[in-house]
């Protein structure tokens, strides 16, 4: 078993500080992995925010389609991290984000991230963010746009996001009418710098879209008069 990373993470219910570590994961373990969606689904309240994966999608990713990276304190599986390989049709991501047809090739997804609720608190999202960034190069195929789809006021997954220097690009109906961003990162062009900055109401999503059609992106959270509000800016050129 190759251990990606070591480390220790508090059990909040447990107060107590335990040793963890991340490895891939593999079609054997798709029991558990379900198990994990399953519970950390019945945790939220607000069940839309979070695109669950069905058990076709997770077989589809484990059979070389691309990554699950899963952290684990003992033998229990305590959260999961997953890279897709789309295949390319009507709904791609790379349409709504304006690439054209021979970059869709190009585009690797960032799907579900999971933690369970007693291991919430420790920034664990980010670390198997920056684990199975740095398994990308392990795939054969080679990828330049890192996309995914947040939903609407789930502020945890946009940060998570906006840590990773991705950014809000679009914000279309998908998943049968639900609203979701759709971001971005390029990582032939790691670093980008923006003009224009300004900031808009979470809820405020027309303005949002004008926005966006307007040639502006999402860039991460602003707060104004103790509240979050989305900041927009213009990239750079």
């Amino acid at each position: 078993m190759k251990l990606l990373y070591e480390g220790t993470i508090t059990n909040q219910v447990l107060h107590k500080k335990l040793p963890f570590y991340m490895k891939r994961l593999y079609l054997e373990d798709l029991p558990v992995i379900e198990q994990v969606q399953a519970k950390v689904i019945d945790s939220i309240s607000e069940k839309n925010s979070l695109q669950a994966l069905t058990t076709e999608e997770f077989l589809f990713i484990l059979n070389e389609r691309g990554l699950l990276i899963g952290a684990f304190v003992e033998a229990e599986l305590i959260g999961f991290r997953a890279l897709l390989i789309p295949e390319i049709d009507d709904e791609h991501l790379g349409w709504d984000i304006g690439l054209s047809p021979e970059e869709l090739q190009k585009v690797i997804y960032q799907e579900i991230s999971v933690v369970l609720p007693e291991y919430r608190g420790n920034r664990l999202q980010q670390k198997l963010a920056e684990v199975i960034m740095k398994e990308l190069s392990t795939l054969k195929e080679e990828f330049r746009y890192i996309c995914c789809t947040v939903a609407p006021m789930n502020i945890p997954s946009l940060k998570d996001k906006f840590t990773q220097s991705m950014y809000i690009a679009s914000l279309k109906e998908k998943y049968a009418g639900l609203n979701r961003y759709i971001l971005v990162k390029d990582i032939e062009k790691p670093e980008v710098h923006y003009t224009s900055h300004i900031t808009v109401k979470l809820d405020d999503l027309e303005k949002q879209r004008q926005l966006l059609d307007d040639g502006y992106v999402g860039i991460g959270f602003q707060l104004v008069h103790g509240f979050h509000e989305l900041q927009f800016a213009k990239p750079f050129l």
